[in-house]
């Protein structure tokens, strides 16, 4: 973890299961791959067939790897959330909360006019590894708000 940065989360079981999946589909894909040959269908395969689909596999394999990519920061520059594809820094004078509604899969960063961001990084899934991290990532908001609302700079309610 950077100095930059308080608190790191990243998701526990969802990596474990996204590079075991991938590496079940590359498997899969590189063996239907390499039996394309063995015995007549009535097909002509060839080599390159064989490497196409090999390589279809570890183009999904590589999608898939994108679950374990999660990760929220929390530091005195604000809330750094990386989910799936982007990755996006929110000032403390944008942060309302952080919650974590009942059914729901993963956390939710709480901004301004009732907008929300998806924090795939804190997920049910975790269950108390879950619950650790909400609170701390709660103390931390509580410390830098109060810290922000003690400077006179408004912060958005």
């Amino acid at each position: 973890m950077s100095g930059d940065w308080d608190l790191e989360v990243k998701p526990h079981l969802t990596p474990i299961f996204a590079w075991g999946a991938a590496v079940i589909i590359v498997g899969a894909h590189v063996t239907v791959g390499a039996l394309l040959k063995i015995g007549s269908t009535g097909v002509f395969f060839r080599t390159a067939d064989q490497i196409a689909i090999a390589s279809v596999g570890v183009v999904i394999a590589a999608l898939v790897t994108l679950f374990a990519r999660p990760r929220l920061r929390v530091g005195p520059a604000g809330v750094a959330v990386r989910n799936l594809l982007g990755y996006r820094l929110f000032p403390w004078d944008t942060v309302v909360d952080i919650s974590f509604h009942p059914g729901a899969r993963w956390a939710r960063l709480d901004l301004p006019d009732d907008e929300y961001v998806p924090v795939m990084a804190i997920q049910a899934v975790d269950k108390a590894r879950a619950i650790d991290a909400m609170d701390q990532v709660r103390a931390l908001l509580d410390r830098y708000t109060r810290d922000l609302n003690s400077q006179g700079r408004p912060h958005h309610p």
